[in-house]
């Protein structure tokens, strides 16, 4: 199993930004490895991961996150960003949806949602941990919540 974990990683840090422990854990998460704070400590320290400006890089400069990408992408986080780093789940309640978010994260979503000017979108509310993403309407209430939790589930 650590051997397949430790694969996952590295082809997660390779292809995607990674910007700490607790992303990492989500995404590992989502393919199938749950793993503790400390688990994860010690595969990132044995794997001789690094951490700079553009996150978790493998050794020599192997990872697709060194310096060079910071050209390429150098925008803001889209809201797959967004969900995936920060998104715990995603409920419709009539003409809104609800976006509960790891501690901290709620702003960020929102942010990622208001840039992306949507028209099924007329605006969010961001708390500490949950998004209020307010619709015109049901459907495209509906539109939204879909969209998000393909985010999600990624």
């Amino acid at each position: 199993m650590k051997f397949q974990r430790h694969t996952a990683i590295r082809e997660l840090v390779a292809n995607s930004l990674v910007s700490n422990q607790d992303e990492l854990r989500r995404k590992l998460r989502r393919r199938g490895f749950e793993v503790t704070q400390a688990t994860l400590s010690r595969d990132i320290h044995e794997l001789r991961l690094s951490k700079g400006p553009g996150g978790y890089s493998l050794p020599n400069a192997n990872g697709s996150n060194g310096a060079s990408v910071a050209f390429e992408d150098d925008g803001p986080p889209t809201v797959a960003e967004m969900i995936e780093s920060f998104g715990l789940r995603v409920r419709q309640a009539m003409n809104q949806v609800v976006v509960g978010t790891a501690m901290g994260g709620a702003q960020p979503v929102a942010a990622a949602i208001d840039r992306e000017a949507w028209p099924e979108v007329v605006g969010t509310i961001a708390g500490d941990d949950t998004v209020l993403v307010i619709c015109p309407d049901q459907r495209r209430a509906t539109e939204v919540e879909a969209r998000l939790r393909t985010f999600l589930e990624s």
